[in-house]
């Protein structure tokens, strides 16, 4: 069975990190859904972008995902973390051993302001890292600790979803796509 992936959309996630993501796991033709963490299949972005997930939180909390994808964004991250379905929804990947890969904001404001690190180390934005006592924070573009994949902000997006698609493609193909469109500061 083909691996599946899921990416975690709020009103207010950063489109720019959620459009990178989307765009590399379907040219590489891995798996990934967008699911909104509301009530309807539209969302606004942090920039005002409308954009129509492919399935609703809610009607997938009982499918288990090989990975889970969560954008930042201010508030989109903060909505990703004040949702208890959605840190339920974590909790159970987390628990079944799975990727749990938030980006930018989301690795403090969902996974630190959740109490979901422990001790394990990450990366998040600014000095949001500050504001929770939660997790390790280390001050490095991309922070790998186990299945935990956390990457610091939209600069490094390109990088970080390489990294996450190496994961469920095969590595030459993977290289090749980022050659392809002439991303040349990706070492696997």
């Amino acid at each position: 069975m083909d691996k599946q992936v899921a990416i975690l959309l709020a009103d207010g996630f950063e489109e720019g990190e959620a459009i990178i993501i989307l765009d590399i796991f379907r040219r590489l033709q891995i798996n990934i859904e967008a699911l909104s963490i509301g009530n309807q299949l539209e969302l606004t972005s942090y920039h005002n972008v409308k954009m129509q997930a492919d399935a609703l939180l809610k009607d997938r909390a009982a499918t288990l995902y090989d990975a889970i994808i969560m954008p930042g964004g201010p508030q989109g991250a903060r909505n990703l973390g004040n949702s208890e379905e959605v840190v339920e929804f974590v909790k159970k990947h987390l628990a079944a051993d799975k990727y749990v890969c938030p980006f930018c904001s989301a690795g403090a404001h969902v996974m630190a302001k959740n109490n979901l690190l422990g001790s394990k180390k990450y990366t998040t934005s600014g000095k949001n890292y500050e504001l929770y006592n939660d997790g390790n924070y280390v001050d490095q573009n991309i922070v790998i600790e186990g299945k935990l994949i956390t990457g610091k902000g939209l600069g490094v997006v390109f990088e970080y979803a390489f990294t996450l698609a190496a994961l469920f493609a095969p590595i030459d193909k993977v290289k090749w796509e980022a050659d392809h469109i002439y991303f040349y500061h990706w070492q696997p």
